[in-house]
């Protein structure tokens, strides 16, 4: 299921439509769902962990922790994904949905690795308890996320969250939002923390603070962050430094998301010198690409996509290096996401001096992709004709 190539773009563009559209804008409760599938790791055992989706089970403990209130809504948001991608699993679409979504509202990039299975039954659930408690204060936060493999600068830094959404009432108990634009990722949650003067709300509900407006509100563990002296450090640092936050903030998510799947640290990371040389065969660097060449796979595929440094000329037609990629022994008939060859990406562009060197190097031309299209197949459908005149030339050979 992980090892299969993830056409990511593709697969964001379909996320992004389900979590923001006319009806809702629901990125901050996609980061809760990931976080809270993952947040019940202990690393002592290895149990939890963002790897199962045990929280699908509604008959399950994990499903039902009152941490969870609400999160079925955000499960039923992604069900298309899973219904157009069924060989992802839950927790993979879960977790890059999370991943996906600080992103989408300005925030950084987190890296993330498909490379989790969801669990067969309920059986396999963590006992409730492991989650944050709000109501309380640092040394309970250290305790969940130590017990996780956090430090200090991690745990506030993954608190930063909360410059997302907000709280309902009807789910957590504590009501309202931590900022003033809770759909935008940025540092205002910290300078909030360090700026306003917050005092205890009075209202029949649990223990929360309110600014002087009445507006905003902060949780017990929020002020935290203020109030101890080493969580301070980090407060101070992110509320003057925003760059700093996102980079801290990236690293310490994707490390939370990676939780209880070992496969994720055992993923073999594409080298930098093979992102360069793909990189650059798509511009049609071809000076980039010789200078990556030495220490780079030429036929080494995209993670998200399994396209080769020659799909990525083929489409944009750049013959010159595609004449250096053949000169290097790349291999013409591997096949991308989609089957597609190089020769069917420069058949569907009409890029004749492309399909001409291809075919000359022995790219065969009777290979079908996913839609049972074959290069000449592509050419006529796209009225490719000087292409279609130069496939049937060869057919006759």
């Amino acid at each position: 299921m992980a090892n299969q190539p993830v056409n990511t773009d593709a697969l964001a563009s379909d996320i992004r439509s389900c979590i923001i559209n006319r009806k809702a804008n629901a990125c901050p409760m996609a980061v809760r769902l990931a976080w809270h599938a993952s947040g019940t790791f202990d690393k002592s055992d290895g149990s939890g962990g963002s790897n199962g989706a045990g929280m699908r089970f509604t008959d399950g403990i994990e499903y039902n922790d009152g941490a969870n209130a609400g999160l079925g809504i955000m499960q039923d948001m992604l069900q298309p994904v899973k219904e157009k991608y069924p060989h992802l699993s839950y927790s993979d679409i879960w977790t890059f949905a999370g991943a996906l979504a600080p992103k989408f509202l300005g925030g950084p990039q987190v890296n993330h690795e498909f490379c989790r299975t969801d669990m067969p039954s309920a059986a396999g659930c963590p006992p409730n308890g492991r989650l944050p408690d709000a109501t309380q204060g640092a040394q309970h936060l250290r305790d969940v996320f130590y017990r996780m493999g956090f430090n200090d600068q991690e745990i506030v830094a993954l608190s930063g969250a909360h410059t997302l959404g907000r709280c309902h009432r009807n789910r957590s108990g504590f009501d309202g939002p931590w900022t003033r634009h809770p759909l935008k990722f940025d540092n205002q949650y910290f300078k909030n923390i360090l700026e306003l003067n917050w005092t205890p709300k009075k209202w029949e509900g649990p223990l929360q603070y309110e600014d002087p407006s009445g507006d905003l509100m902060m949780l017990p563990t929020d002020l935290a962050l203020r109030d101890d002296k080493d969580f301070r450090v980090w407060t101070e640092k992110y509320a003057a430094d925003e760059k700093l936050f996102f980079d801290d903030f990236a690293a310490a998510y994707s490390k939370l998301l990676a939780l209880g799947c070992p496969a994720a640290k055992a993923t073999p990371t594409t080298s930098e010198a093979d992102l360069e040389f793909r990189e650059a065969a798509m511009h049609g660097s071809l000076d980039v690409v010789k200078k990556h060449a030495p220490n780079a796979n030429v036929n080494g595929q995209e993670p998200s996509s399994g396209r080769t440094a020659l799909h990525k000329a083929a489409f944009w037609g750049h013959a010159d290096t595609i004449s250096f990629l053949i000169s290097q022994k790349a291999n013409l008939d591997i096949t991308d996401f989609n089957g597609d060859t190089a020769l069917h990406d420069a058949c569907r562009f009409g890029h004749l001096p492309v399909v001409q060197l291809l075919l000359k190097a022995g790219a065969k031309s009777d290979i079908t992709n996913k839609e049972g299209q074959t290069p000449l197949a592509i050419a006529t459908l796209y009225r490719k004709t000087a292409i279609v005149d130069e496939l049937s030339k060869c057919s006759k050979l």
